[in-house]
């Protein structure tokens, strides 16, 4: 195989926009081959956009899986869908990318993970585009190398995700549990749930407060606040809204050897000359202050703009496509997708009962919770899909 002919499934806002990365020529040794939607108005933009260029036109994904056009399917569908479709790949043999999230519960990405590991043949990625953000493959290599030492504390401050009415207004399935599956945590979230474990790892136990359509006539959450606890006695707070203006997006790291601040395109690493446990078992004075220095990388607006147009979701596929090809590691497996989902699952769990939730979390019960949900909009008289 020289080149990866590619069937992108959902040709939405995301999905034309991965066409256009593959007809602008960002895609090394692959092809855009066919594309899919079940909806009339998509079918009319691929037959402006692409169809002319020779890209063949499906409108529902085991036509599109089954032609025999494809090699490799990229799934840009709504998101209870990537499961569904993802395991019909792999089963008829296809390398397989999905958008984020992986799905919207556990239970159902689980099963798809667990069909993919037969498949050790196939490519299986997730759109984690955030990974080749330089930042944070920087404060990656920070804790992998343990230049920042145990960690003590993750903090992650994320309400910049401002959403006005008018944004959920403008598809019926957007802020209600049975088109999305939740609110910014399963639609705006994914990259940073996913960012705080890898860059944290998992926690044992998740307590959060969610608010149900704060200032907003939607019918999921769009105010977070998570308190998680960790293993090693580490503890963790993530926040999130789509109600504020101006937000903030602050990530923090705490370690015994530093701390890791990333904060508008800045990370400022701040590494102690010695640990604080071993400054601390010897340390007479009263008031004293660890001798350290400070670290700084910056990514400018010229930066961000060439980031977003060639290494992130462009990255991610070239990334793929090189997996397929020639082997090289993965940047986003797919299988990785079911660990910031989880804690996504978790939170949710916690805010609808009220109580502690610790990991792995009750399947069963999660998915109980959210046709109680999906049930009482059906009842409701708020937004419906």
């Amino acid at each position: 195989m020289n080149k990866v002919r590619f069937g992108i499934i959902g040709i939405g806002k995301m999905g034309s926009q991965h066409c256009m990365r593959f007809t602008h020529g960002l895609i090394k040794n692959a092809v855009l081959t066919a594309v899919c939607d079940i909806a009339p108005e998509r079918k009319k933009w691929a037959e402006e956009k692409v169809v002319p260029k020779g890209v063949k036109f499906f409108d529902d994904y085991k036509s599109l899986i089954d032609s025999g056009e494809v090699d490799a399917v990229l799934i840009a569908t709504p998101h209870y869908d990537h499961p569904v479709i993802a395991k019909y790949s792999l089963e008829k043999g296809l390398h397989t990318l999905i958008e984020k999230p992986a799905g919207v519960y556990t239970k159902a990405v689980r099963e798809m993970n667990e069909l993919a590991a037969t498949k050790p043949e196939l490519t299986f990625g997730i759109m984690y585009n955030q990974r080749t953000n330089k930042l944070y493959r920087f404060a990656k290599e920070l804790v992998e190398t343990g230049r920042l030492g145990q960690m003590k504390r993750i903090n992650w401050i994320i309400t910049n995700w401002y959403r006005p009415q008018a944004y959920y207004d403008q598809g019926g399935w957007r802020g209600t549990w049975a088109g999305e599956g939740g609110g910014v945590l399963i639609n705006q979230c994914p990259h940073q749930l996913d960012l705080f474990q890898w860059l944290g790892g998992m926690p044992v136990s998740v307590r959060a407060h969610t608010e149900i359509g704060k200032n907003r006539n939607i019918n999921v959450e769009n105010d977070v606040t998570a308190f998680m606890e960790y293993a090693n006695g580490a503890t963790g707070v993530f926040i999130t809204s789509t109600h504020d203006f101006p937000g903030t997006n602050r990530l923090e790291i705490d370690g015994d050897k530093g701390k890791l601040v990333i904060e508008g395109g800045k990370l400022t690493f701040t590494e102690l000359a010695v640990g604080e446990t071993e400054f601390n078992a010897v340390n007479k004075k009263f008031m004293p202050r660890i001798p350290s220095k400070k670290i700084k990388k910056h990514i400018g607006l010229l930066g961000q703009a060439k980031m977003f147009l060639f290494e992130q979701h462009t990255g991610i596929i070239n990334n793929f496509v090189s997996n397929i090809l020639f082997k090289t590691p993965l940047i986003a497996p797919g299988e990785e997708g079911i660990r910031g989902l989880t804690i996504s699952n978790a939170i949710h769990l916690s805010g609808w009962t009220g109580e502690k939730v610790t990991l792995p979390i009750d399947e069963e019960r999660y998915i109980e919770e959210l046709e109680k949900r999906k049930e009482e909009e059906r009842a409701s008289a708020k937004k419906k899909v």
